[in-house]
């Protein structure tokens, strides 16, 4: 809960509007949050932008007939830190929105996964730790685009910016006694990139999981059908999952269906197969002409780890969990069991390998390769 002189403020006119982003210009940092709505839509739909200022805290209705322009250029001010929590959804939304990053940034639960806690901590349970303070978390699971919003709505909303300068203070402070300040920012930073959120139909294969270790033909299959899928789901702005599941997109990969009765025997529901099924063995017919023509890129197949591999990949293990036990870290915040994996198949674009992480964990990975 916001503390008792903190004023909270609903925002649904202009005149609010323009009055709140005074305010905010002011302010040399902005701590900010965002309420959305994604459960039947491609896109996520923002309802409400939470930001803290010297005035009070912001609540502002992005549903409201706003011109919000005002809004982003503050939020956006190059000179004007953001403080967020877990700010990854909250930048792709704001990106969608408004077409750029609010940089630059500094991440609550980055920095405090920098300094021993979880690295998927949450907010309250970093205010609880930090602070002392516990917050009520019942409107968790709220449908933020219901109008009108009620008064525990909005005193929620409050409370995931209400705390945000002083967990920030008290974990920035920690972090420049231990020196790694920059590595926060650094961090903080990668989250700022567009290319972090592309929606490019050609990538969205990357989304299944496994399928480096299906045959090129599967695999050419896959990226088709998942582009198309892509596709649709934007231009209706549904779910993926609504217009095609993965397990049935790999069903159909996997397959020799070329015909409407051999979709429904893999399991496509009759309406799925009666509206999409022609243009599903359509795009099934396309991979198959490009693989034999060689137009599909490399296939990324790769071999099911053997024994042998296993026992480097524990080796490599061993190496991050002595280097983190060192810094009082979780390992995955210095390597990933897939970065390690990876990294024995040869490839040198990975995280572990770059900024801050190639001296503190990068070249003794790469010393202890075979």
């Amino acid at each position: 809960m916001p503390t008792p002189d903190t004023a909270v403020r609903l925002v649904a006119s202009q005149a609010e509007l323009d009055a709140a982003c005074a305010s905010m210009a002011q302010s040399a940092s902005l701590p900010l949050d965002t309420e959305f709505a994604r459960t039947d839509t491609f896109r996520a739909r923002l309802c409400l932008v939470q930001v803290g200022s010297a005035a009070g805290i912001f609540c502002i209705d992005t549903l409201a007939d706003l011109d919000l322009g005002g809004l982003w250029q503050v939020i956006a001010a190059p000179e004007r830190e953001k403080i967020l929590h877990a700010a990854k959804q909250d930048i792709e939304v704001l990106l969608q929105r408004f077409g750029a990053t609010p940089g630059p940034l500094f991440d609550t639960q980055i920095a405090a996964g920098l300094l021993g806690h979880p690295p998927q901590a949450g907010y309250a349970s970093l205010v609880e730790a930090e602070l002392g303070l516990r917050l009520d978390k019942t409107q968790t699971r709220t449908d933020w685009s219901r109008r009108p919003l009620t008064d525990a709505q909005v005193e929620y909303a409050a409370n995931d910016v209400a705390w945000l300068p002083a967990l920030a203070e008290r974990l920035r402070a920690r972090l420049v006694a231990a020196g790694r300040e920059a590595w926060a920012l650094e961090d903080s930073a990668a989250l700022l990139d567009p290319a972090l959120y592309s929606l490019r139909p050609e990538r969205a294969w990357e989304r299944l999981g496994g399928l480096e270790y299906q045959p090129p033909a599967v695999q050419a299959r896959a990226r088709r059908l998942a582009a198309w899928r892509e596709q649709r789901a934007d231009a209706a702005d549904r779910p993926r999952q609504w217009i095609l599941a993965d397990a049935a997109l790999l069903s159909l990969a996997m397959a020799r269906s070329r015909d409407p009765a051999g979709l429904e025997a893999l399991g496509l529901p009759p309406g799925l197969v009666r509206k999409s099924g022609a243009a599903i063995l359509a795009e099934l017919d396309r991979a198959d002409a490009e693989l034999a023509a060689g137009l599909v890129p490399a296939p990324v197949q790769q071999a099911r780890p053997a024994a042998t591999d296993n026992g480097q990949l524990k080796r490599l293990a061993a190496v991050v969990q002595k280097v983190a036990g060192e810094l009082g870290l979780a390992p995955e915040i210095l390597a990933t069991r897939g970065d390690l994996a990876a990294l024995l198949r040869g490839s040198r674009e990975l995280r572990p390998l770059r900024g801050w992480r190639r001296a503190v964990i990068g070249d003794a990975l790469l010393a202890a390769l075979p």
